[in-house]
């Protein structure tokens, strides 16, 4: 077995099989490996927006127990501390103005780092901050602009006169909930007692920050999840804010989508070589079979060839893929800010998984239909049907491969996608295929002469084959259509989720008189005049007329929501960025009804045909829900979570909403605004999108990198399938030289046969990567997709004139040497 081995090594009769499973392991633990390393690290840079791997958060300071418990897992721990109070400027002005208090301690954050300017007039540019000293405070660039703080000014918190000692351009921790804070100071920890702001009913949020190791962080998680108590929750990426969420699932759906659209190239290769190597030990076989050798011996011969292969292929692929991802991991250090994690074990097991079921499932077929090849071949050259055991092989390799699949996704969902995706497109492609193919011999039969004739000719002398060869060819260049153009449009869709242009402040308190004027102050700073949404602050009571309270719900999200009140609007027309999932929207009508967004909905168990009770100043009114909304978390804008028809609130008291973007440069209009308008609350999240909008570019870069090594890896198995028609057509070469064709008739006539199934596996490949990438965008990234034009004009080309190509270079040995000794060969 091993000297056959060696044999076939040295003859080349393995040498494509050897390459495609070395290639499908390399290309498969490679994009593993580097997937998991970067999900690893983009989730540790997604923590800075937690301060830490987890935030505890409690309406009173935290017993000593979950400090020790942390210490005993061996994690490091930070505090802090939130609380809204009046800060005053200097003496000589008195100005005042309401801030958000965050006290920190040292060593805060635990991920991630403070940006702090010591004067205004470089905002925006940022450094890393040094340790807060006591006496000191850190406002950010809006309250600073408010109260005229420079660097030195003294600022007085209560009891307390602290000195500015810089100013704040970047909170991490800020992207938490942008609409439920006031201009922020940092003050020391141990500086709050002496504020004297710590009193009995003091709303304060007490704050513990971890971090550590993986396993003793989930640990942790554990023991504190099962000791929180009333006013206590604990918060981690899986349950963080909305916009932090959606940037970690859709990182991890790109570079699980590479990974599975890799398993795809690695199984048409290996299927494609595999069935070429049967082909071409037929003959042997016979002989072998006539020379008294078993069928089982014959299976046990070849299939310990393959076994031994598949061994030294899963090592060499494995290393190589680890050498792979460190050569672009020394890449993506300069898109992380700090060195990705080592490797797990998982992508091994991907490796050596993806490697048994390849030969178990389309190594295995073939051998046993070399096992039953008939003695008779050695004189007739025929051999049976495909044996049912064979098939079943087949069937059972397909359905341990889907397996392995819904296993590396991580979620059906993505991989019903693309394993249902392309189960269709084989059978689409099969169909429309045979048609396309049929019309295009039957017009080039009439129209072409010389070397064309002998190409269409063989096209319909090897109809089954031919198809099978477009099927195969399709498969391939929709894959690759999938990782360049689709990729690209929907990485293209994912960053104007969040464009450069997304609103970064919000103006709340606006008074109904006020519009007009601050319409004129946006008019005349050259900005454009944001749509001003009106708000009524209403508390809801009562659901189907039976009273509500925090009591009737186990979710501490849902008590929190039944217990604060509801930022309720009304208008006709639906926002943008909602999109209705269930009922329908209500138009203009005047009548009292709402549409509620789904996840309030789900989290209040609140559901179409409810009626609402909401109490507003004293007064009661009630409306259905007539329809549930889907919200748009990525852009920024002004959403509501209940929305009534216009002028069914009026005469409730109103005060306005509206968001805009401020570009870099004119942070002093923030000032203007606030001396013209002293009621008008401005928010600043610049800070928020600005971390946003780099986090997203630093993974997308990283998914470019792994998309671009599956696209060499599906280029390498493009031509590996061209390559397996290469025998049969050499031998049909060969007897047309020796009856006398030239071999530029015979070039003519091969360039012929590839670029029809080029031509029309590229339109096939357009359309179907075109449909998969629709289904993948909408249904498991959630974007608005809208399909390029040119998608299968650049799939006809690329077939036509790729394939052709290919084909050639393929095709190339076919026209060397004598004939005689092509004869020979065959």
């Amino acid at each position: 077995m091993l000297r056959m081995l060696a044999r076939d090594l040295r003859a080349g009769e393995l040498t494509v099989v050897f390459v495609a499973m070395v290639l499908a392991v390399a290309a498969l633990s490679s994009v593993g490996f580097l997937a998991d390393r970067v999900r690893h690290a983009v989730e540790r840079e997604a923590h800075q927006l937690l301060g830490g791997d987890l935030l505890l958060s409690a309406d009173h300071p935290w017993p000593e127990a979950y400090r020790e418990a942390a210490r005993q897992h061996g994690l490091r721990l930070a505090e802090s501390a939130l609380l809204l109070s009046m800060v005053g400027g200097a003496a000589e002005t008195g100005a005042v103005q309401l801030a958000e208090i965050k006290a920190i301690s040292p060593g805060y954050p635990l991920r991630g780092a403070l940006e702090v300017e010591p004067f205004n007039d470089k905002v925006g540019a940022g450094g890393t901050a040094p340790p807060l000293p006591l006496g000191t405070v850190w406002p950010d660039e809006r309250l600073a602009a408010a109260l005229a703080l420079e660097p030195g000014t003294k600022v007085r918190i209560g009891a307390l006169t602290a000195s500015v000692g810089g100013i704040l351009t970047l909170d991490p921790e800020r992207g938490i909930n942008p609409f439920a804070f006031a201009p922020r100071l940092i003050i020391h920890f141990d500086d709050l007692a002496a504020t004297g702001l710590i009193q009995p009913g003091s709303r304060i949020t007490w704050r513990l920050h971890v971090a550590g190791d993986e396993q003793a962080v989930a640990a942790f998680r554990q023991w504190a999840q099962a000791h929180l108590g009333r006013g206590e929750k604990l918060e981690a990426l899986d349950n963080a804010r909305p916009e932090v969420r959606v940037i970690i699932e859709r990182a991890e759906r790109f570079l699980r989508l590479a990974a599975l659209l890799t398993v795809v190239l690695a199984t048409i290769a290996v299927g494609m070589a595999a069935h070429r190597f049967m082909q071409r030990h037929l003959d042997a076989c016979a002989v072998l079979r006539c020379l008294g050798a078993s069928e089982q011996q014959i299976l046990l011969i070849h299939g310990g060839e393959f076994v031994v292969l598949g061994v030294i292929a899963t090592l060499v692929g494995g290393l190589g893929g680890l050498l792979v991802q460190e050569a672009l991991h020394g890449l993506l250090t300069g898109l992380l800010a700090e060195r990705l994690p080592p490797p797990g074990l998982l992508p091994w097991l991907h490796g050596g998984a993806v490697a048994a079921v390849l030969l178990v499932g389309f190594v295995v077929p073939p051998l046993l239909r070399l096992r039953s090849v008939p003695t008779l071949r050695v004189l007739r050259r025929e051999w049976g049907e495909v044996a049912p055991l064979s098939m079943a092989s087949y069937l059972l390799g397909g359905a341990c491969l889907a397996g392995l699949m819904f296993w590396m996704a991580g979620e059906a969902r993505l991989a019903a996608v693309v394993l249902g995706g392309f189960l269709a497109a084989i059978a689409v492609y099969a169909l429309i295929g045979r048609l396309l193919l049929e019309v295009v011999v039957r017009l080039a039969s009439r129209l072409a002469s010389g070397g064309w004739r002998i190409g269409v000719a063989s096209l319909r002398r090897h109809g089954s084959a031919s198809l099978l060869q477009v099927v195969a060819l399709a498969l391939g260049l929709t894959t690759l259509l999938l990782l360049s153009l689709v990729k690209n449009d929907l990485l293209a869709a994912w960053q104007t989720k969040l464009p450069p242009d997304a609103p970064n402040r919000f103006l709340i308190n606006i008074q109904p008189e006020q519009r007009a004027a601050l319409g004129e102050f946006f008019s005349q700073a050259g900005l454009a005049v944001p749509r001003f949404e009106p708000m009524v602050r209403g508390r809801l009571v009562a659901v189907n007329g039976r009273p509500i309270g925090p009591q009737e719900f186990a979710e501490e999200r849902a008590r929190r929501l039944v217990e604060r009140e509801f930022n309720l609007t009304q208008r006709d027309d639906l926002p943008l960025g909602n999109a209705i999932i269930a009922g329908k929207w209500f138009g203009n009508g005047a009548t009292v009804q709402f549409s509620v967004e789904q996840g309030l909905a789900g989290t209040l168990g609140l559901k179409l045909g409810d009626e609402l009770s909401f109490e507003v100043a004293g007064q009661r009114f009630s409306g259905p829900v007539t329809s549930l909304r889907k919200l748009d978390w990525d852009s920024m804008r002004v959403n509501f979570f209940v929305i009534a028809p216009q002028g069914s609130l009026d005469g409730q008291p109103t005060s306005y909403i509206t968001s805009f973007h401020l570009p870099a440069g004119r942070e002093a209009l923030t000032a203007a605004l606030v001396q013209s308008f002293p009621n008008v609350t401005v928010i600043d999240v610049a800070a928020l999108v600005r971390q946003l909008q780099q986090t997203v570019g630093q993974v997308i870069g990283a998914i470019q990198l792994v998309f671009l090594f599956a696209l060499i890896a599906g280029l390498t198995v493009l031509y590996a399938a061209i390559e397996t028609s290469n025998g049969a057509r050499g031998q049909e070469l060969a007897v047309m030289r020796a009856l006398g064709g030239q071999r530029r008739q015979l070039r003519q006539g091969v360039l012929a046969e590839f670029a029809v199934q080029g031509g029309v596996a590229g339109l096939l490949a357009g359309a179907g990567a075109t449909a998969i990438g629709t289904v993948l965008a909408r249904q498991v990234f959630g974007f608005d997709y809208l399909p390029r034009s040119d998608t299968l004009s650049i799939g006809f080309a690329a077939g036509l004139v790729g394939v052709a190509i290919f084909g050639m270079i393929a095709a190339r040995r076919a026209f060397s040497g004598r004939v005689i000794d092509r004869l020979r060969e065959g």
